[in-house]
């Protein structure tokens, strides 16, 4: 669950920077956003999930976290 908070918070970030640097419009984002609910009903929702936390366990490999 951490992970998925930490991701959630990460790509809102990403998120805010585009609209601010008008990079992404808002309806982009709320295209990407509902792309983002829809994709988490379908079955490479484990998949992401997998790919996700073998991501973070690399990352925190190397940082020795």
């Amino acid at each position: 669950m951490a992970l998925s908070v930490s991701a959630l918070v990460l790509f809102a970030i990403l998120c805010i920077i585009f609209i601010r640097n008008k990079q992404l419009k808002i309806p982009h984002a709320i295209i990407a956003a509902l792309f983002g609910f829809m994709l988490h009903e379908t079955t490479v929702a484990g998949s992401i999930n997998a790919l996700l936390a073998n991501l973070a366990h690399s990352i925190s490999g190397i940082t020795g976290g």
